[in-house]
């Protein structure tokens, strides 16, 4: 039987889905030529924009590419390019495909084989983005204003909000870890072997980069470098764990779960 994640009717889907996107794209950007010149800007300002907002786009374009080769060894690359393609990051489609998954007794650590699970995985990645998309438009404005008056209102409260908001990302992220280093997610096992030396390598090895990466941002002042440092932490952590596996099989084997 074919592989169903990545079946004609997947690449169809995918590749229909990312021409409207580059047609919406290449439509907006020449409605918004055509007006900026109509308002009298110059075209050397419009080039600098141009450029400069292309520029800008590298950074999330690693992080997307980096979200797409960690979902595609259980989803498959077909499913990850999609929702990509239209909305989403790492932190959401991890959690929403884990979390998929494990209540039918599986994991992102193993390939997803199971139309069901499959299906599951779909619905529940692509119906919980919809909620943004609806939801926010009505009540964002007024979330913003109360968040607003409540973070401005000395310079305690800002520091304040701005610690809360960097907990709940970092308390998201180590319920993670600390799920994939003990080898279970929630009540379901992850299948034998899964954690052992080579996650924890891998682990630390992202975070000496990452912490690497900052102080350079920090001493040499490197903001625009700022967006890789994490996206090339992935990276090098991605590499650590191919030289682990090649040159120290072995000790790359050892688990504990």
């Amino acid at each position: 039987m074919a592989d169903f994640k990545e079946s004609a009717v997947m690449y169809g889907a995918a590749l229909a889905l990312v021409a409207f996107i580059i047609i919406q794209s290449v439509f907006f950007i020449v409605k918004a030529w055509k007006r900026a010149k109509e308002l009298g800007i110059k075209k050397e300002t419009l080039k600098n924009a141009v450029t400069s907002s292309a520029l800008f786009t590298v950074a999330p374009a690693i992080s997307i590419l980096v979200t797409v080769i960690v979902l595609a060894g259980a989803l498959g690359i077909v499913l990850p390019w999609i929702r990509l393609t239209v909305i989403g990051n790492l932190a959401y489609e991890t959690v929403a495909a884990e979390n998929a998954l494990s209540a039918l007794g599986g994991s992102l650590s193993s390939e997803v084989t199971d139309v069901g699970q499959f299906s599951t995985v779909i619905w529940a990645m692509t119906v919980g983005a919809c909620f943004p998309l609806t939801f926010l438009p009505f009540v964002c404005k007024k979330l913003q204003k109360k968040i607003g008056s409540a973070v401005s209102k000395n310079e305690t409260a800002s520091k304040l909000g701005d610690i809360i908001s960097a907990a709940a990302f970092i308390g998201i992220i180590s319920a993670f870890i600390a799920r994939a280093l003990a080898g279970t997610t929630g009540d379901v096992p992850h299948a034998a072997g899964n954690a052992g030396i080579l996650s924890l390598s891998v682990l630390i090895v992202s975070i000496v980069a990452m912490i690497i990466l900052s102080k350079l941002c920090t001493k040499f002042s490197w903001s625009k470098f700022e967006p890789f440092a994490m996206p090339i932490s992935m990276f090098i952590g991605m590499g650590a764990a191919v030289l682990i596996s090649h040159y120290l099989p072995d000790i790359a084997a050892i688990t504990w779960r």
